[in-house]
C-alpha cells in the first residue's frame, strides 16, 4: 500500500500493490499497521457501509459532528465516482478547501477522509457501488452537511447540471457560510 498526500491536511490517497496473473488479481485493500505507521493517524474502523447509485446521483456533502465525527476510508467497488472531501476543521490551514479525485473499480484507489471533513461523491458511470469504512458509529442526531452547489466552495461535480439527481435531504442542506464549523 502506498500513501500519497493530497492538498488537504491529513487527507490521503491510498494505492494498493496489485498482484496480477492469468487467474486475475489480488491486493490488500487496507492494512491498519502500515496506515498508522505512514500517517500517525488512527486506522481503527468500526463500521462498513455500502451504497449503490445510478448515474448522476450526487450524495453529500455529509458529515457527523461533535463526538460522533467520523474518519472515512472510501472506495468505489464498481463503476466510477468523483469523490470530494471538504476540510471543515476551523483551525486547519486548509479550512474551507475541497479536494476531488476519481475513484473507480479499475484504479482501486481509496481516499482517507479525516474527522472534521465533509464528504460527498457524484456517480460518473451507469451505476456505482461505493464503500465507506468509518472509525466511529453513525448517529442520526449528529448529521450535518453543506448543500452540494454551495457558491463559496464551488465544487465541480463533473456532471452536467441537468443530469444531477439529489435526495430531498441533500437539496435543503445549509450553505458553507451558514454552517457552524
Amino acid at each position: 500500500m502506498q500513501l500519497q498526500e493530497t492538498l488537504l491536511k491529513d487527507c490521503y490517497i491510498l494505492s494498493p500493490t496489485l498482484f496480477e496473473d492469468s487467474r486475475g488479481y489480488f491486493y490488500e485493500k487496507f492494512n491498519e499497521r502500515a496506515f498508522e505507521q505512514q500517517t500517525n493517524l488512527n486506522g481503527n474502523f468500526v463500521q462498513d457501509n455500502i451504497s449503490r447509485s445510478i448515474y448522476g446521483v450526487v450524495r453529500g456533502i455529509h458529515l457527523q459532528e461533535g463526538g460522533h465525527a467520523q474518519a472515512k476510508l472510501v472506495s468505489c467497488l464498481e463503476g466510477r465516482v468523483w469523490d470530494v472531501a471538504v476540510d471543515l476543521r476551523r483551525n486547519s490551514p486548509t479550512f474551507g478547501q475541497w479536494y476531488g479525485i476519481e475513484l473507480s473499480a479499475e484504479n482501486k484507489l481509496q481516499l482517507y477522509v479525516p474527522r472534521g471533513f465533509g464528504h460527498g461523491f457524484s456517480v460518473l458511470s451507469e451505476t456505482a457501488i461505493f464503500s465507506y469504512k468509518c472509525d466511529n458509529y453513525y448517529n442520526k442526531e449528529s448529521e450535518g452537511g453543506i448543500v452540494w452547489n454551495d457558491p463559496d466552495l464551488n465544487i465541480d461535480w463533473k456532471l452536467p447540471l441537468e443530469d444531477i439527481i439529489l435526495s430531498d435531504k441533500d437539496k435543503i442542506l445549509p450553505t458553507f457560510a451558514e454552517g457552524n464549523f
